[in-house]
C-alpha cells in the first residue's frame, strides 16, 4: 500500500473512532507545539503539522490510533500491521 493511500486508511479509521484529524500549520504558534490529540468543545481532535512528511504523519498518527480501542471496526490488514508496528512507540 502506498504511504499517501496508508494515511487515509488511518485517517478513516480515526474517524471510525469519532476523532477528527485536522492538518494545520503548527510553525505558525510562535511556540513549540507538536501533532497530537486533544479534546476541543467535547470533540475529540487529532492536529497534525501539515509540514511533516507522509511517514513521519503514518508514525504520528498511527501511534497514537494503537493506543485505543479499534477491535472491534473491521481494519484493512496493512493498517493493522502499522498499528502494531507502533504500538509501544511514544511521539
Amino acid at each position: 500500500m502506498k504511504s499517501e493511500q496508508l494515511y487515509q486508511e488511518l485517517k478513516n479509521l480515526a474517524e471510525k473512532l469519532d476523532i477528527t484529524v485536522t492538518e494545520q500549520n503548527l510553525r505558525i504558534s510562535g511556540i513549540k507545539v507538536k501533532s497530537g490529540l486533544c479534546k476541543v468543545k467535547g470533540k475529540n481532535l487529532f492536529i497534525m503539522d501539515k509540514h511533516k512528511s507522509v511517514h513521519k504523519k503514518i508514525k504520528v498518527l498511527a501511534s497514537q490510533l494503537a493506543q485505543m480501542r479499534h477491535e472491534d471496526i473491521y481494519v484493512v490488514p496493512a493498517v493493522r500491521e502499522v498499528l502494531h508496528k507502533y504500538a509501544s512507540e511514544k511521539i
